[in-house]
């Protein structure tokens, strides 16, 4: 597997191996899915709130790293004096409009106005789930570098981010913030916010090594032998950070599901397993809560240490730890 490029057809970037993107010869059947669908995608009893007691990022991590879930793919990680955060979405929808598509679960548990500074943003792709204008709008202005793979940036600008303040990146390159080395790596996605510009910008994921820890930021992929390409060239990681939700039946080269993701945590050498990606957003036809309770049944058959933190709790990671929040909400 070659981690060095991202490979491109006229203007489409490709994935590492064939993969299929649920294009409109599954619209149909994705439709009917949904009509028919009668699992609890959306949660039948409110979520949250959750809040997050910002006093705790005035002292640092007492082991270096500290993970807050602020939902979905959206984690603020201090690691080894470094703060990064990933995805932003503090919209209340995923979508180009404000008044339709996928809707939050529960409000953020921290403003944006409360966090605390930050050295880095990491925008993984541009679908909205991930890429959130109103959001990158706040940056506008501050002094925060952003990493972002190819062709991303010209959403960045259009949204206020000063063009020297913005690292792009193809697979394989790497920029330093502060003692911190941030590599994109391969992932298997695609990407595009309309209808017409389908993969005309790239995806990644993004290794994440500062003076002490190793950590692995997947974003969204589906599977690939890519994970054990990288956790030979990278690994082994203290902690990795995969999606588990948003699977289906109709798309199962773009997203992972918990099986395929603890598989790829064990191809990464990972040591400490943090889900993402799920809990947040109804994007897919299972029960908002199915892909944690897998992944703690693979969990234990496959001997992983999970960390399951509850949405927005500052959480050191140094070992196993699950806080149960969901369990609360279940029918």
């Amino acid at each position: 597997m070659n981690l060095i490029g991202a490979s491109k057809q006229g203007k489409k970037f490709l994935n590492p191996i064939p993969t299929h993107e649920a294009g409109f010869d599954k619209l149909i059947p994705i439709l009917k899915d949904y009509i028919n669908n009668k699992a609890e995608s959306i949660p039948k009893k409110p979520l949250g709130p959750f809040n997050t007691d910002k006093a705790i990022y005035q002292t640092l991590p007492d082991g270096g790293l500290r993970v807050t879930w602020l939902g979905h793919s959206s984690l603020l990680i201090e690691i080894d004096g470094i703060r990064i955060l990933t995805d932003p979405v503090w919209s209340e929808r995923v979508s180009f409009s404000a008044s339709f598509g996928p809707k939050r679960f529960f409000a953020p548990p921290l403003a944006l106005k409360d966090l605390p500074p930050l050295d880095v943003v990491i925008v993984s792709h541009d679908h909205y789930d991930h890429l959130d204008r109103k959001t990158i709008k706040f940056f506008a202005n501050k002094n925060i570098q952003f990493i972002t793979p190819l062709g991303v940036s010209a959403y960045l600008e259009s949204y206020g981010i000063l063009k020297n303040h913005i690292h792009e990146v193809d697979w394989g390159d790497s920029v330093m913030i502060g003692n911190c080395n941030i590599t994109a790596t391969p992932a298997r996605h695609f990407s595009g916010r309309g209808i017409v510009n389908r993969n005309e910008t790239l995806w990644a994921s993004f290794v994440i090594k500062g003076q002490q820890h190793n950590i692995f930021y997947g974003a969204d992929s589906g599977w690939f032998p890519g994970f054990a390409d990288i956790g030979e060239a990278f690994g082994p990681f203290d902690l990795t950070m995969l999606e588990i939700g948003a699977y289906g039946d109709n798309w199962p080269d773009i997203h992972m599901g918990p099986d395929n993701a603890s598989n790829a945590h064990i191809a990464l050498k990972g040591n400490i397993m943090m889900p993402i990606h799920w809990g947040t957003f109804n994007l897919a036809l299972h029960a908002w809560f199915e892909p944690v309770e897998k992944l703690i049944q693979y969990g234990k058959e496959k001997n992983i240490k999970l960390f399951l933190p509850e949405p927005g709790q500052p959480v050191d990671v140094k070992a196993h730890y699950n806080s149960e929040w969901w369990k609360r909400y279940m029918s």
